[in-house]
């Protein structure tokens, strides 16, 4: 391989070879009986669902999830008790043949997590409020005064005390950093920004480091798949800068359920998961624990054992910005490219020639003046192009849509580069065949970039994978990391074996998950844990159903105030669980209806959304 990128521009990156595919390495950590980090493969974990306190209830749970092949459990552990308990829990699970690691859950109380600490092989404490519930209450108030240094002595304090405990009993750590609860001090400065993430993880990575204990995971996590992957990113980067070298347990949090909650999921993690981050994984759904164990396999599977592409020449990486989104510049063609939306394009190249019927099956019919379809908006097909608007259906032929099919090798060739350079009213589908597609796609899109070509480009992934919640994750995986980087005028996903009408519906969901297009409202519902004091999963799906005539909306679905109001701090509407039976109502950040009986929350929910449109 000829190609390396100049070394003063990869000072400061997240990864030594943005076209080399490779682990990172890290520090071995041991957790119980498993291994992660190092050479150890990526592991996978869940959470369960039940109050900690009904101890029956979540050993079975976790055996559930252990025979789905989980090899990690969290539980939460809000108080002492919850925290004495996990010892029964953990105790009665060996008595049953299951010695897989258990991990504790910490918010705001130290004290817990010093005595779960004795309990279980690892904890998991949140910087933004370990010491104190009122660190994560003042969060919304950006105007506080705070002295920095006697703050962190006090964090140290109660930390080290932690620290201590666990090298006593040979306990793990994870830093877990959540983008929906950083720490007032934490925001005054840094907002909740991807920086204010890593700033409070590195806080407390800085005194593992100095007090010799190395047995620690972090986890900078976001329902927002750009926050989240920037954030890991600039993590990674801070720990290189400072010779830390901890593992990374990854997750999208809040993703959801059903297709939109998987493809969220597949859309942050593997955008991470390409350019070899990662160590662990665990999926958030809004679903029992075990349906995460699937998709979280399927996710870590398609990046094992992947080959590296061969580029055929130095790729200029200068104003690349991989942590921060910035939509690379295109000129519009037929309205692909410029200011227009990232457009979905069908690929009916297996119909050959295509019907009024094949059109109708898509869901659109010429003349139509339903503007309530969702449409794809440019169908590309073996011998011609149609391209659908909101009242009618134009046919172009090949000449005049001016489509050009092309890989990186011919974006390299100095004759392509040229007639390409006088042709301005081309549209051009790049693809790769290489397993390591992302990477070299990439490498189309910098090059591009570099020679000051402006014209559209479609991204465009072929796949002969027959089970369609597989080509989900996978598309998601491989289309999200490169449209979270700001690359491509639109995608189309190339399955023959897929209904049509399946792909141009996942293809928007992709879109919206990678935050670059959004045609539906947006849940952000949190998976749910001992801490939720109702039934979060039919409450989600009741709002689904009486929300779903709404376009384009962002509704939080929160168990708890623990991570819900900040993590869904860019929704439009919130409904946050507040106590036994009473739910908040939110607009935007600021509680609007406080303390409302559960069973009329969903309708003051809708009558709020209603009295605003």
């Amino acid at each position: 391989m000829t190609d390396k990128t100049d070394s003063k521009n990869t000072q400061n990156l997240y990864c030594s070879d943005l076209f080399l595919f490779s682990r990172r390495k890290t520090w071995e950590v041991t957790v119980g009986k498993i291994r992660i980090g190092g050479d150890n493969p990526v592991r996978i974990q869940t959470m369960v669902t039940t109050p900690t306190m009904d101890i029956e209830a979540t050993v079975n749970e976790c055996i559930k999830v252990f025979n789905a092949g989980a090899e990690l459990v969290r539980i939460t552990a809000p108080g002492i008790r919850d925290a004495e308990a996990l010892g029964i829990i953990r105790q009665k699970l060996r008595d049953g043949g299951y010695d897989f690691p258990l991990i504790a859950d910490i918010h705001f109380n130290p004290d817990a997590a010093e005595t779960a600490a004795r309990n279980v092989e690892k904890i998991r404490i949140n910087p933004g409020n370990f010491t104190d519930r009122q660190a994560m209450l003042q969060t919304s108030n950006l105007n506080c005064e705070y002295d920095w240094d006697a703050d962190l002595e006090k964090l140290e304090t109660k930390f080290v005390s932690l620290l201590n405990i666990c090298k006593e009993y040979g306990t793990a750590l994870r830093i877990g950093a959540n983008h929906g609860s950083l720490s007032g001090r934490i925001m005054s400065r840094y907002g909740d920004t991807p920086e204010g993430m890593v700033e409070s993880a590195m806080e407390f990575l800085r005194i593992c480091k100095n007090e010799n204990f190395h047995n620690v995971i972090v986890s900078m996590k976001a329902s927002n798949t750009r926050v989240m992957v920037y954030a890991y990113r600039l993590l990674v980067a801070a720990m290189n800068a400072e010779d830390m070298y901890f593992p990374l347990h990854l997750g999208v949090t809040e993703a959801g359920n059903d297709e939109d909650g998987r493809i969220k999921s597949a859309v942050g993690i593997g955008a991470l998961l390409a350019d070899g981050l990662g160590d662990t994984v665990r999926v958030s759904l809004t679903e029992p624990p075990e349906n995460e164990i699937p998709v979280a396999k399927t996710l870590v599977h398609y990046f094992e054992k992947r080959k590296n592409c061969n580029l055929a020449e130095k790729i200029d990486i200068t104003g690349f910005n991989p942590y921060g989104y910035v939509k690379q510049r295109s000129h519009a063609v037929n309205g692909i490219g410029g200011d227009n939306p990232v457009a979905v394009i069908s690929d009916l190249s297996h119909l050959n020639p295509v019907y009024q019927k094949d059109i109708e099956n898509l869901g659109f019919k010429s003349g139509s003046s339903d503007s309530d379809s969702v449409l794809p908006d440019f169908i590309y097909t073996a011998s011609s192009a149609v391209c659908f608007e909101r009242e009618n259906l134009k046919i172009l032929d090949d000449n005049d849509n001016n489509l050009i099919f092309c890989n990186y090798r011919q974006i390299c060739d100095k004759q392509f580069q040229k007639w390409l350079a006088i042709n301005s009213d081309k549209i051009l589908i790049i693809s790769s065949d290489n397993d390591t597609g992302i990477a070299e796609l990439r490498a189309c899109f910098l090059k591009i970039k570099a020679l000051g070509i402006s014209n559209p480009v479609i991204i465009n992934r072929k796949y002969d994978e027959t089970d369609f919640e597989k080509l989900q994750l996978m598309a998601a995986a491989d289309f999200g990391a490169l449209l979270i980087d700001g690359f491509g005028a639109g995608i189309m996903i190339s399955a023959k074996s897929i209904p049509v009408k399946l792909i141009n519906d996942l293809s928007f969901r992709i879109l919206q998950a990678s935050r670059v297009r959004y045609t539906r409202t947006e849940y952000i519902a949190c998976p749910s844990c001992g801490r939720t004091l109702f039934d979060l999963k039919t409450t989600l799906q009741n709002i689904k159903n009486a929300t779903q005539n709404f376009k384009s909306l962002k509704i939080g679905i929160m168990g708890c105030i623990v991570n819900g109001p900040g993590e869904m701090a860019d929704a439009d509407y919130g409904y946050v669980g507040a106590g036994h039976g009473k739910i908040t109502l939110y607009r935007g950040k600021e509680p609007v209806k406080k303390n409302i009986p559960q069973e009329n929350a969903i309708d003051e929910l809708i009558k709020l959304i209603n009295s605003e449109q």
